[in-house]
This record gives structure tokens, C-alpha cells and sequence, in this order.
């Protein structure tokens, strides 16, 4: 046994890295296989060492099988066990023939290199591969490659969600809404307003200038009339003015501080838009009518009072008598199917409603009775034109509260309340 002592010392020399190489071979991963190269690794042994009782083909498959798990190391200890075994048989060793097989680093490693590379191609050729090593490796990442750009081609279905993203531009063409068209329809309803004050395309019966020449003291209630019927679109319109004054005993004060007789005036300057003549006839009623006049341009100062004085005695509130008494006027009139505007002033409620009721019934389609209240808004007197103004039915009466100091308004406020429901319409 000293003979195994000194026989280690080849081992570290040898560099078993050919024999690395070529189990790097097995890199197909094919340990099936690589069972299969080991009769010609048999015949190479027993070929060298001409001794076929070795158990030379178990250690082949040792040396086989090591490199697979851990080439470096398994490969060195074979080749002395082999000269081992080939000594103790006493089997001549020929020159150069263990040193092939070992992969000494003096005459053989030429032999290594061959025997290494045979074994390589037997190697592959029992796995199915090619002779040709590289394509081996070439082929080998190709299916690799294959399956990661698949992964990769998922992501790319993800950008087709932005087409679907694209319709939602559709919901704003409709925002273009045609909503806009019917602005302008508006447009074409407004000017149907403006026809109105087409209607009016007229001159006051009565030009300022003239007025002023005549009754100076009227031009600023006639420049308040004038706008009052330019905003109702009633410039130019023609009417006859009738005033009815109440004489009952509760008018007393109304004459005194003027009111009646500022009313009168009030009368007159609106009257000179819608007269040619320019004139009121006025109706003084009570129980009965107790008189009658007319306000002109040339005598309407004081005028008021003269005929309330002339009247006589004053009784009670009967609307009936004066309603009919400013129809007869009219009729008797030389236009009597003209309008006719009457300003009915008064304290209090109608002695007689029904008979108050039926004579504005009775008027003809062509009247119109505006209502002039002299007293408290709260006063229940009232109450007979209030439901009378809230009467559509009747068409033809309205009602307006001057408050218990008439006088204190404004003839701005005055032909406001007069005309705001008056149209004027000739008789059918």
C-alpha cells in the first residue's frame, strides 16, 4: 500500500478541467440519456488498461454521474483508484495510455481532448440533440424568449380601451344644444309687444305748444298724461272723457280742501290727448243727478266749485242714476259708437247695489267706468268696487284708490292708476 501514498501527488496536478468541459455536455439537461454514452467509456478503459475483470464500468458510471452534480471533485479520485486496480491485476500499463485517460499534464493532453469530445457528440446524439453544440445552446434560449414577449404582448390590448374612451366626445356635439334656437323665438314673441305702440302711431289731440298757449297751468299734468298713455302704448288713441263726481254728505270735505276740483283738472288735461275738442262733461249725481257741466281749455280754473255750488243740496250715493245719465250723454253724442272713458269718482258704496250692478251690465260694449276711490284704504265702503274690480266678468269697470288726501298725488300717479286697465274698444 505505500504505492497509493505516493501516487496522490498526480491528483492535484492534473487539472480535471477537460473532463469539466466535457461534462459540460450535459447542459441540455438529459440525465436519461447519459446513461447510454458509458459501453464506450467501458471499451476506452479496458482498451488502456487491456483488463476487462476491472470494475472499471461502475467507476465510468461514478464518473459519469459525479460530474452532473459536482463535476471538479468526483472526476480526480477515479483515475488513481484506476491504476489502482490496474497494478494490483498486474496488467502492463503502455506508455502514455493511463496518462491519456487521466488527463495528465505531460503527453496527455492531446488524448483527453479527443476522447472528451467524442463522448460530448455520443452524449447529445443519445439525447436527440444536434452534432453541433452551439446549436444546441442557441436553441435551447429561443423558447424562453418565446414565452416572456407574451406576457409582455397583454399590455398592449390595454391601449384599446382609449378608443372606447373616444365616443365620449359624441355627448359633446350634443351639448351644442339646440336649446338656443327657441331663444330667438322669444325674440319674435317680444316684438309682438311692439305693435302695440304701433297702434299709437298718432299725435295728441291737443300739441303741447297749443295746450300751453291756452291753459298754461294744465302743461304739466298733460306731459304726465302724454307718458302715461305712451307706456300702455296708447299714444294718439281717441276717446270721449266723461267725470262723475259724487255730491253725497260725506264729499263735503273733498270739495273744500279742492280735490274735486284737482280732479277736475286732471280730467281735462288727459282729455286733450284723446278729444279732439278737448272738453269733460261732467255729472254731478247724488240721490238724483244734480247737475251737469262741461271743462274746457278756455274755462276749467275754479269751474268745479262754480257747479258743485249751482248744485243745491246734496243727498245720498245712487251710482245707478249717474251710470245711466253718462249713457244718455254719449248717445246723444255725434260719435256714439266711439269709446268712452268715464272717471267715476266716489266716497262710498251704492245705496242700491243691484241697481248699480245692472246699469254697468247694461252699458254698452263701448264704456268703460274707472272707479276713483276718495277716502281710507280700509274702509268697508269700498268693498262693492273691490269685488266689482275682481270681477272679469264684467270687463268693463276697474277700481282705483286715490287714499283720503287725493289731492297729495302726483298726476303721474293719478293717470297711472286711471289707465292701468283700460283699453280702449268701440262700441259692437
Amino acid at each position: 500500500m505505500p504505492a497509493p501514498a505516493s501516487e496522490p501527488e498526480p491528483t492535484p496536478e492534473p487539472t480535471p478541467e477537460p473532463v469539466v468541459e466535457a461534462t459540460e455536455a450535459p447542459k441540455p439537461k438529459v440525465p436519461a440519456p447519459a446513461a447510454e454514452p458509458e459501453p464506450a467509456e467501458v471499451d476506452l478503459v479496458s482498451a488502456a488498461f487491456d483488463n476487462p475483470s476491472l470494475g472499471s464500468p461502475q467507476k465510468a458510471d461514478e464518473v459519469d454521474a459525479k460530474p452532473e452534480g459536482d463535476p471538479a471533485p468526483g472526476a480526480v479520485p477515479t483515475l488513481p483508484q484506476a491504476l489502482d486496480s490496474a497494478r494490483a491485476g498486474g496488467t502492463p500499463i503502455a506508455p502514455g495510455g493511463p496518462a491519456a485517460h487521466s488527463g495528465g499534464a505531460a503527453d496527455g493532453e492531446v488524448a483527453p481532448q479527443e476522447d472528451p469530445a467524442a463522448e460530448d457528440e455520443s452524449a447529445r446524439v443519445a439525447a436527440g440533440g444536434s452534432d453541433n453544440p452551439v446549436e444546441d445552446r442557441v436553441h435551447t434560449p429561443e423558447p424562453e424568449a418565446e414565452n416572456k414577449p407574451q406576457p409582455k404582448a397583454d399590455p398592449t390590448p390595454a391601449p384599446e380601451p382609449d378608443p372606447t374612451s373616444d365616443p365620449e366626445p359624441d355627448p359633446e356635439p350634443a351639448k351644442a344644444e339646440p336649446t338656443a334656437e327657441p331663444e330667438p323665438a322669444k325674440a319674435d314673441q317680444e316684438p309682438t309687444a311692439a305693435p302695440e305702440p304701433a297702434k299709437a302711431q298718432g299725435k295728441p289731440a291737443t300739441t303741447p305748444a297749443r295746450l300751453k298757449a291756452k291753459a298754461p297751468t294744465l302743461t304739466a299734468a298733460h306731459k304726465a298724461a302724454g307718458a302715461a298713455l305712451k307706456k300702455k302704448g296708447l299714444t294718439g288713441a281717441r276717446a270721449t272723457v266723461y267725470l262723475v263726481l259724487d255730491r253725497s254728505g260725506s264729499m263735503r270735505p273733498y270739495y273744500k280742501d279742492g280735490s274735486a276740483q284737482n280732479l277736475g283738472e286732471q280730467a281735462l288735461a288727459l282729455a286733450a290727448h284723446l278729444d279732439d275738442q278737448a272738453v269733460v262733461n261732467v255729472v254731478f249725481f247724488s240721490t238724483e243727478i244734480d247737475g251737469t257741466g262741461t271743462l274746457s281749455l278756455d274755462a276749467y280754473e275754479g269751474k268745479i266749485d262754480d257747479l258743485h255750488a249751482a248744485c243745491g243740496r246734496m243727498g245720498r250715493t245712487n251710482y245707478h242714476v249717474a251710470v245711466d245719465e253718462i249713457v244718455k250723454l254719449h248717445q246723444k253724442s255725434a260719435d256714439p259708437a266711439s269709446p268712452a272713458l268715464v272717471i267715476f269718482q266716489t266716497d262710498g258704496a251704492p245705496e242700491v247695489k243691484t241697481a248699480a250692478t245692472k246699469s254697468l251690465s247694461d252699458a254698452p260694449s263701448n264704456f268703460f267706468f274707472q272707479f276713483v276711490a276718495f277716502g281710507e284704504h280700509e274702509a268697508k265702503a269700498f268693498d262693492y268696487l273691490r269685488k266689482l274690480d275682481a270681477d272679469e266678468a264684467s270687463g268693463n269697470a276697474a277700481f282705483f284708490h286715490a287714499g283720503p288726501v287725493p289731492k297729495e298725488l302726483t298726476d303721474a300717479e293719478l293717470y297711472q292708476g286711471l289707465l292701468a286697465s283700460w283699453e280702449p274698444a268701440e262700441r259692437s
